[in-house]
């Protein structure tokens, strides 16, 4: 069964910065899909597809190593 995580995400303003985040995502292991609403100077949304419950620290992790902030997480 998959498991929905939706992260809000701070500082995204193009195509470049989802790119960037959406492969951070995806290297965390048990990720299936990610999707992200880009919303340019405001917050952005990925909602993030797996096969069990993410650690939210290792999801702000990864949304850290692309250079932006996670704002608030909810599973």
């Amino acid at each position: 069964m998959s498991t929905i995580t939706k992260v809000s995400i701070d500082g995204m303003t193009c195509g470049h910065c989802v790119a960037a985040v959406t492969e951070e995502l995806t290297a965390i292991e048990g990720v299936q899909d990610v999707a992200i609403e880009l919303n340019k100077g405001g917050i952005s949304t990925a909602t993030v597809q797996s096969a069990g419950q993410l650690d939210p620290e290792q999801v702000g992790e990864a949304v850290a190593e692309a250079g932006y902030l996670v704002v608030a997480d909810e599973a």
